[in-house]
């Protein structure tokens, strides 16, 4: 993965010039965007050493009256908005914005991703292999040439800091140190979402790119809140939903699924005089605010099956195999099967 090791040399650069020595890949750092902030609004960060204030103008980054181009400070921790967070953080102003940014060491960042992805109810062999996940989607966004990696929101992956830490995620974490899924000699694109339904979908039918290791697979592991549902749309709501596709709606007829994926998940739609197909069909689907594209639809009652896009590592199938006895490695060879479980540095080359 060229990019990665772009992104460790630019590191080594920028240590080098504040003094410190480049971390090897067994310290990888990740940059998180925590916060966008308008120009002129002030923000309040606590810091071992006490609080400071700072501001975004279109010149630079005012901290306690000094203008600077930019701002940092090192860590091992601060606040911001009273939430706690490893790490160091980066002020910037970029596209008219104050950019606030946690620089911390990628094993550290997934201690706040875990809790926020997955349960602590849930079984260790689930959370290890969402830990595995978590580590290989976040490697895989790294990007020398953006101003951060991650955001910590849905967008990306949630990043909820020190104070969601938990004795058990921090176990996953730690007994999987290191370890990415890889394909070819590759980083794999390590998808995921709560409950396939009963059936994962392929990646083409989201993302439109077919991959060979996210293929549609049975899934009869997954036994969540949300794998069989109903739920009724409003004509207004799906109107929205068309016109934030770009679609003008031009009648009244309810929602009707014409034709299905190979996972079962609408591929060809039609309703209020529109017909939408493909992804974007998907698409619809979740705008209009259902849990997931495995749908039919009885006038304007949809019945359902899943939450969230379905490719990847189901996160309740994962709990029914770590439940039936499966460990973490035949969880992630069932969801992305030809992919290898392999030493960070070795699926980086």
């Amino acid at each position: 993965m060229k990019r990665l090791w772009a992104w460790v040399g630019l590191l080594a650069l920028v240590l080098a010039a504040l003094g410190q020595k480049a971390p090897g890949l067994e310290a990888l750092l990740v940059r998180v965007l925590l916060r966008e902030v308008e120009l002129g609004e002030e923000v309040r960060l606590a810091l071992p050493t006490g609080e400071v204030a700072l501001r975004g103008q279109a010149e630079g980054v005012v901290v306690e009256g000094r203008l600077l181009p930019s701002w940092a400070v090192e860590g091992p921790y601060f606040a911001l908005e009273k939430r706690p967070y490893r790490g160091g953080l980066v002020a910037r102003v970029e596209g008219g914005r104050l950019l606030l940014v946690n620089v911390l060491p990628l094993e550290d960042y997934l201690l706040g991703v875990l809790p926020a992805e997955m349960p602590a109810s849930f079984p260790e062999e689930a959370l290890k292999a969402q830990a595995v996940l978590a580590r290989t989607f976040a490697v895989r966004r790294l990007n020398p040439l953006a101003p951060y990696d991650l955001c910590a929101t849905e967008a990306c992956q949630v990043y909820l800091g020190l104070s969601a830490e938990t004795p058990r995620h921090e176990r996953a974490v730690r007994a999987t140190e290191g370890r990415v899924l890889s394909y070819a000699g590759q980083v794999a694109s390590a998808l995921y979402h709560a409950d396939s339904g009963g059936m994962t979908a392929g990646s083409e039918e989201v993302f439109q790119k077919a991959l060979p290791y996210l293929r549609p697979r049975p899934d009869p592991y997954a036994k969540g809140p949300k794998s069989v549902w109903q739920q009724a749309v409003r004509p207004e709501e799906a109107a929205r939903a068309l016109r934030a596709l770009g679609y003008a709606p031009r009648g009244d007829d309810p929602p009707q699924v014409l034709e299905k994926s190979l996972s079962g998940r609408a591929w060809r739609v039609r309703l209020l005089g529109v017909e939408v197909r493909g992804p974007e069909a998907q698409r619809l689907l979740r705008l209009m605010g259902l849990p997931s594209a495995m749908a039919e639809f009885q006038g304007w009652l949809a019945l359902g099956r899943g939450a969230g896009h379905g490719v990847g590592l189901s996160q309740w199938g994962a709990k029914g195999m770590a439940e039936r006895g499966y460990g973490y490695r035949e969880i992630l060879g069932h969801y992305f099967p030809g992919t290898l479980l392999s030493p960070l540095e070795v699926a980086a080359r």
